[in-house]
Protein backbone atom coordinates (compact mmCIF):
# COMPACT_ATOMS: atom_id res chain seq x y z
CA UNK A 1 0.00 0.00 0.00
CA UNK A 2 1.06 3.59 -0.59
CA UNK A 3 2.15 5.75 2.34
CA UNK A 4 4.16 8.88 3.11
CA UNK A 5 7.03 8.66 5.58
CA UNK A 6 9.23 11.27 7.26
CA UNK A 7 12.94 10.58 7.12
CA UNK A 8 15.03 11.79 10.08
CA UNK A 9 15.95 14.50 10.92
CA UNK A 10 12.80 15.75 9.21
CA UNK A 11 11.98 18.55 6.80
CA UNK A 12 9.54 18.75 3.92
CA UNK A 13 12.20 17.57 1.47
CA UNK A 14 12.48 14.31 3.43
CA UNK A 15 8.84 13.31 2.91
CA UNK A 16 8.93 10.15 0.82
CA UNK A 17 6.21 8.15 -0.90
CA UNK A 18 6.81 4.47 -0.13
CA UNK A 19 5.12 1.10 -0.63
CA UNK A 20 4.42 -0.69 2.67
CA UNK A 21 3.01 -4.14 3.43
CA UNK A 22 -0.74 -4.53 3.86
CA UNK A 23 -1.60 -4.16 7.60
CA UNK A 24 -3.69 -7.34 7.55
CA UNK A 25 -6.99 -8.14 9.19
CA UNK A 26 -8.26 -6.61 12.43
CA UNK A 27 -7.86 -8.37 15.75
CA UNK A 28 -10.30 -8.23 18.67
CA UNK A 29 -11.63 -4.70 19.20
CA UNK A 30 -10.04 -3.43 15.97
CA UNK A 31 -11.26 -2.26 12.57
CA UNK A 32 -9.57 -2.16 9.19
CA UNK A 33 -10.12 1.17 7.42
CA UNK A 34 -9.37 2.09 3.80
CA UNK A 35 -8.54 5.79 4.00
CA UNK A 36 -9.56 8.27 1.34
CA UNK A 37 -8.95 11.72 2.79
CA UNK A 38 -7.03 13.79 5.30
CA UNK A 39 -6.38 17.42 6.18
CA UNK A 40 -3.40 19.47 7.29
CA UNK A 41 -2.90 21.18 10.64
CA UNK A 42 -0.18 23.39 12.08
CA UNK A 43 0.79 20.53 14.39
CA UNK A 44 1.33 18.29 11.36
CA UNK A 45 3.46 21.00 9.78
CA UNK A 46 5.68 21.22 12.87
CA UNK A 47 6.28 17.46 12.72
CA UNK A 48 6.87 17.25 8.97
CA UNK A 49 9.06 20.36 8.80
CA UNK A 50 11.35 19.00 11.50
CA UNK A 51 10.46 21.66 14.07
CA UNK A 52 9.10 18.84 16.24
CA UNK A 53 11.44 15.83 15.92
CA UNK A 54 9.77 12.67 14.64
CA UNK A 55 10.91 9.07 14.62
CA UNK A 56 12.53 8.01 11.35
CA UNK A 57 9.88 6.50 9.10
CA UNK A 58 6.97 8.12 10.92
CA UNK A 59 3.79 8.36 8.82
CA UNK A 60 2.29 11.86 9.28
CA UNK A 61 -1.23 13.35 9.53
CA UNK A 62 -3.51 13.30 12.55
CA UNK A 63 -6.67 13.59 10.44
CA UNK A 64 -8.00 10.71 8.38
CA UNK A 65 -11.34 9.50 7.04
CA UNK A 66 -12.33 6.37 5.15
CA UNK A 67 -14.46 3.25 4.89
CA UNK A 68 -14.47 0.27 7.25
CA UNK A 69 -13.41 -2.86 5.33
CA UNK A 70 -13.54 -5.36 8.20
CA UNK A 71 -14.26 -5.48 11.93
CA UNK A 72 -12.61 -7.61 14.58
CA UNK A 73 -14.18 -9.74 17.26
CA UNK A 74 -16.19 -7.79 19.80
CA UNK A 75 -16.68 -4.67 17.66
CA UNK A 76 -20.32 -3.62 17.52
CA UNK A 77 -19.96 0.15 17.04
CA UNK A 78 -19.07 -0.22 13.35
CA UNK A 79 -19.81 -2.57 10.47
CA UNK A 80 -18.25 -3.19 7.07
CA UNK A 81 -19.01 -0.25 4.78
CA UNK A 82 -19.35 2.38 7.53
CA UNK A 83 -17.70 5.74 6.90
CA UNK A 84 -15.47 6.78 9.80
CA UNK A 85 -13.16 9.59 10.86
CA UNK A 86 -10.17 9.46 13.21
CA UNK A 87 -9.77 10.88 16.73
CA UNK A 88 -6.82 13.14 17.65
CA UNK A 89 -6.41 11.49 21.08
CA UNK A 90 -7.33 7.84 20.40
CA UNK A 91 -7.01 6.89 24.07
CA UNK A 92 -9.00 9.82 25.54
CA UNK A 93 -12.52 8.51 25.34
CA UNK A 94 -14.41 10.75 27.79
CA UNK A 95 -14.13 12.85 30.92
CA UNK A 96 -11.82 15.72 31.88
CA UNK A 97 -8.44 16.19 30.15
CA UNK A 98 -6.05 13.37 30.97
CA UNK A 99 -3.45 13.81 28.21
CA UNK A 100 -0.76 16.48 28.23
CA UNK A 101 1.52 15.38 25.41
CA UNK A 102 1.45 13.97 21.88
CA UNK A 103 2.92 10.53 22.60
CA UNK A 104 -0.18 8.77 21.29
CA UNK A 105 -1.31 11.31 18.71
CA UNK A 106 -1.40 9.95 15.13
CA UNK A 107 1.27 11.51 12.95
CA UNK A 108 3.44 12.40 15.94
CA UNK A 109 3.93 9.78 18.66
CA UNK A 110 2.38 7.02 16.54
CA UNK A 111 1.86 6.60 12.79
CA UNK A 112 -0.78 8.82 11.25
CA UNK A 113 -3.14 8.62 8.32
CA UNK A 114 -1.05 9.55 5.26
CA UNK A 115 -1.50 5.97 4.04
CA UNK A 116 -4.07 3.90 2.25
CA UNK A 117 -4.94 1.33 4.94
CA UNK A 118 -4.85 1.14 8.73
CA UNK A 119 -5.83 -1.38 11.39
CA UNK A 120 -6.61 0.41 14.64
CA UNK A 121 -8.84 0.04 17.71
CA UNK A 122 -12.46 0.86 16.87
CA UNK A 123 -12.38 3.39 19.71
CA UNK A 124 -9.88 5.48 17.71
CA UNK A 125 -12.66 6.50 15.30
CA UNK A 126 -16.15 7.96 15.25
CA UNK A 127 -18.65 7.84 12.42
CA UNK A 128 -18.42 10.56 9.76
CA UNK A 129 -21.11 13.23 9.53
CA UNK A 130 -23.67 12.49 6.84
CA UNK A 131 -23.38 14.77 3.82
CA UNK A 132 -19.62 15.35 4.00
CA UNK A 133 -16.97 13.84 1.75
CA UNK A 134 -13.84 12.25 3.18
CA UNK A 135 -11.68 15.38 3.10
CA UNK A 136 -14.40 17.53 4.65
CA UNK A 137 -14.98 14.93 7.36
CA UNK A 138 -11.25 14.72 8.12
CA UNK A 139 -11.23 18.43 9.05
CA UNK A 140 -13.30 17.71 12.18
CA UNK A 141 -10.60 15.59 13.88
CA UNK A 142 -8.31 18.44 14.92
CA UNK A 143 -9.46 21.89 13.80
CA UNK A 144 -13.19 21.30 13.98
CA UNK A 145 -13.23 19.59 17.37
CA UNK A 146 -10.89 22.24 18.80
CA UNK A 147 -13.31 25.00 17.80
CA UNK A 148 -16.28 22.99 19.08
CA UNK A 149 -14.68 22.37 22.47
CA UNK A 150 -13.53 25.99 22.76
CA UNK A 151 -16.94 27.50 22.10
CA UNK A 152 -19.47 24.87 23.13
CA UNK A 153 -17.92 22.47 25.64
CA UNK A 154 -15.79 24.95 27.59
CA UNK A 155 -17.32 28.26 26.51
CA UNK A 156 -21.02 27.44 26.83
CA UNK A 157 -21.77 29.52 23.73
CA UNK A 158 -25.39 30.57 23.36
CA UNK A 159 -27.45 32.54 20.87
CA UNK A 160 -26.79 36.27 21.07
CA UNK A 161 -23.21 35.92 22.34
CA UNK A 162 -20.33 37.70 20.62
CA UNK A 163 -17.23 35.83 19.44
CA UNK A 164 -13.81 37.02 18.27
CA UNK A 165 -11.97 34.79 15.81
CA UNK A 166 -8.43 35.52 14.67
CA UNK A 167 -7.13 34.94 11.16
CA UNK A 168 -8.42 32.54 8.54
CA UNK A 169 -6.87 29.20 9.48
CA UNK A 170 -8.82 26.01 9.97
CA UNK A 171 -9.77 26.48 13.64
CA UNK A 172 -10.83 30.10 13.14
CA UNK A 173 -13.05 29.32 10.14
CA UNK A 174 -14.61 26.39 11.96
CA UNK A 175 -15.23 28.67 14.97
CA UNK A 176 -16.91 31.24 12.71
CA UNK A 177 -19.18 28.58 11.22
CA UNK A 178 -20.11 27.06 14.60
CA UNK A 179 -20.75 30.47 16.17
CA UNK A 180 -23.03 31.62 13.34
CA UNK A 181 -24.92 28.31 13.37
CA UNK A 182 -25.52 28.84 17.11
CA UNK A 183 -26.89 32.35 16.58
CA UNK A 184 -23.86 34.31 17.78
CA UNK A 185 -22.36 37.50 16.37
CA UNK A 186 -18.78 37.23 15.13
CA UNK A 187 -15.95 39.72 14.68
CA UNK A 188 -12.97 38.44 12.69
CA UNK A 189 -9.45 39.70 12.07
CA UNK A 190 -6.98 39.25 9.22
CA UNK A 191 -4.10 41.12 7.62
CA UNK A 192 -5.63 40.64 4.16
CA UNK A 193 -8.54 42.75 2.91
CA UNK A 194 -9.35 40.05 0.36
CA UNK A 195 -9.65 37.46 3.15
CA UNK A 196 -11.74 39.87 5.22
CA UNK A 197 -14.15 40.06 2.31
CA UNK A 198 -14.39 36.25 2.31
CA UNK A 199 -15.01 36.26 6.06
CA UNK A 200 -17.90 38.67 5.60
CA UNK A 201 -19.30 36.45 2.85
CA UNK A 202 -19.22 33.53 5.33
CA UNK A 203 -21.25 35.51 7.84
CA UNK A 204 -18.79 37.55 9.92
CA UNK A 205 -20.69 40.53 11.33
CA UNK A 206 -17.62 42.76 11.54
CA UNK A 207 -14.03 42.50 10.32
CA UNK A 208 -10.78 44.26 11.24
CA UNK A 209 -7.45 44.41 9.41
CA UNK A 210 -4.96 44.02 12.24
CA UNK A 211 -2.08 45.45 10.18
CA UNK A 212 -3.82 48.73 9.45
CA UNK A 213 -5.34 48.73 12.96
CA UNK A 214 -2.65 47.38 15.31
CA UNK A 215 -4.73 48.18 18.42
CA UNK A 216 -7.41 45.84 17.18
CA UNK A 217 -8.37 44.78 20.69
CA UNK A 218 -9.66 48.28 21.39
CA UNK A 219 -11.43 48.31 18.00
CA UNK A 220 -13.22 45.05 18.90
CA UNK A 221 -14.16 46.48 22.31
CA UNK A 222 -15.57 49.60 20.64
CA UNK A 223 -17.57 47.48 18.16
CA UNK A 224 -19.37 45.85 21.09
CA UNK A 225 -20.34 49.27 22.45
CA UNK A 226 -17.79 49.13 25.24
CA UNK A 227 -18.90 45.78 26.64
CA UNK A 228 -16.34 43.45 25.09
CA UNK A 229 -16.85 40.09 23.40
CA UNK A 230 -18.04 37.05 25.33
CA UNK A 231 -15.60 34.60 23.74
CA UNK A 232 -12.16 34.84 22.16
CA UNK A 233 -10.74 31.94 20.13
CA UNK A 234 -7.08 32.80 20.69
CA UNK A 235 -4.78 31.16 18.12
CA UNK A 236 -1.86 33.57 18.18
CA UNK A 237 -0.37 33.17 21.63
CA UNK A 238 1.98 35.61 23.37
CA UNK A 239 1.98 38.34 20.70
CA UNK A 240 -1.82 38.55 20.52
CA UNK A 241 -2.99 37.72 24.05
CA UNK A 242 -2.78 41.32 25.28
CA UNK A 243 -5.07 42.48 22.47
CA UNK A 244 -7.46 39.62 23.20
CA UNK A 245 -7.65 40.77 26.81
CA UNK A 246 -8.50 44.25 25.59
CA UNK A 247 -11.27 42.84 23.42
CA UNK A 248 -12.96 40.51 25.93
CA UNK A 249 -15.67 41.57 28.37
CA UNK A 250 -15.42 41.47 32.14
CA UNK A 251 -15.97 37.86 33.12
CA UNK A 252 -15.48 36.72 29.52
CA UNK A 253 -13.82 33.60 28.18
CA UNK A 254 -10.56 33.29 26.23
CA UNK A 255 -9.65 29.87 24.88
CA UNK A 256 -5.93 29.61 24.21
CA UNK A 257 -5.54 27.03 21.45
CA UNK A 258 -2.58 28.23 19.39
CA UNK A 259 1.03 29.34 19.71
CA UNK A 260 1.57 30.78 16.24
CA UNK A 261 3.61 33.66 17.69
CA UNK A 262 5.71 31.59 20.07
CA UNK A 263 5.70 29.24 23.05
CA UNK A 264 6.16 31.85 25.76
CA UNK A 265 5.80 35.54 26.53
CA UNK A 266 4.47 38.14 28.92
CA UNK A 267 0.92 37.86 30.25
CA UNK A 268 -0.82 41.13 31.29
CA UNK A 269 -1.74 39.71 34.69
CA UNK A 270 -3.20 42.99 35.95
CA UNK A 271 -5.69 43.21 33.11
CA UNK A 272 -6.42 39.48 33.35
CA UNK A 273 -7.28 39.90 37.02
CA UNK A 274 -9.17 43.19 36.62
CA UNK A 275 -11.41 41.73 33.94
CA UNK A 276 -11.82 38.47 35.88
CA UNK A 277 -11.36 36.61 32.61
CA UNK A 278 -11.42 32.84 32.32
CA UNK A 279 -8.30 31.93 30.32
CA UNK A 280 -8.56 28.30 29.25
CA UNK A 281 -5.89 26.26 27.49
CA UNK A 282 -7.31 23.65 25.11
CA UNK A 283 -5.80 20.88 22.98
CA UNK A 284 -8.50 19.38 20.73
CA UNK A 285 -10.89 17.11 22.71
CA UNK A 286 -12.05 13.60 23.59
CA UNK A 287 -13.93 11.01 21.54
CA UNK A 288 -17.28 11.62 23.21
CA UNK A 289 -17.06 15.31 22.32
CA UNK A 290 -16.37 14.34 18.72
CA UNK A 291 -19.45 12.10 18.72
CA UNK A 292 -21.52 15.08 19.92
CA UNK A 293 -19.89 17.33 17.33
CA UNK A 294 -20.69 14.94 14.48
CA UNK A 295 -24.35 14.96 15.49
CA UNK A 296 -24.37 18.76 15.70
CA UNK A 297 -22.81 19.14 12.24
CA UNK A 298 -25.63 17.08 10.78
CA UNK A 299 -28.32 19.11 12.55
CA UNK A 300 -26.73 22.47 11.74
CA UNK A 301 -25.88 21.56 8.17
CA UNK A 302 -22.36 22.95 8.43
CA UNK A 303 -20.11 22.35 5.41
CA UNK A 304 -16.43 22.86 6.30
CA UNK A 305 -14.45 25.17 4.04
CA UNK A 306 -11.65 23.36 2.17
CA UNK A 307 -9.36 25.77 0.32
CA UNK A 308 -7.43 23.29 -1.84
CA UNK A 309 -6.98 19.54 -2.22
CA UNK A 310 -3.73 17.74 -3.00
CA UNK A 311 -2.90 14.16 -3.93
CA UNK A 312 -1.24 12.03 -1.23
CA UNK A 313 2.00 11.91 -3.24
CA UNK A 314 2.02 15.74 -3.23
CA UNK A 315 1.90 16.07 0.56
CA UNK A 316 5.11 18.13 0.69
CA UNK A 317 3.62 20.57 -1.81
CA UNK A 318 0.50 20.80 0.34
CA UNK A 319 2.59 21.71 3.38
CA UNK A 320 4.48 24.33 1.38
CA UNK A 321 1.13 25.86 0.48
CA UNK A 322 0.25 25.89 4.19
CA UNK A 323 3.65 27.44 4.91
CA UNK A 324 2.88 30.30 2.51
CA UNK A 325 -0.13 31.40 4.56
CA UNK A 326 -2.18 31.90 1.41
CA UNK A 327 -4.85 29.39 2.38
CA UNK A 328 -8.31 30.22 3.69
CA UNK A 329 -9.70 27.49 5.93
CA UNK A 330 -8.48 23.92 5.56
CA UNK A 331 -6.06 22.24 3.15
CA UNK A 332 -7.11 18.73 2.15
CA UNK A 333 -5.39 15.60 0.91
CA UNK A 334 -7.45 13.16 -1.15
CA UNK A 335 -6.74 9.69 -2.53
Amino acid sequence: MQAIQIKAPGGLDTLECVDLPDPGQPGPGEIRVRLHGGSLNYHDYLVCSGATPAEDGRIPLADGAGIVEAVGEGVDAFAQGDRVVSCFFPDWQDGPPAVGDFARVPGDGIDGFAQELVVRPATAFTRMPEGLDFVEAATITTAGLTAWRALIVEGGLKAGDTVLVMGTGGVSIWALQIAKAMGARVVATSSSDAKLEKLRAMGADHTINYRSEPEWGEAVFAWTGGRGVDHVVEVGGPATLAQSLQAVRIGGHITLIGVLTGMGGEVPTGLLMAKQVRLHGVIVGCRREQVDFVRAIEVMGIKPHVDRRFALADLAEAFRYEESGAHFGKIGVSW
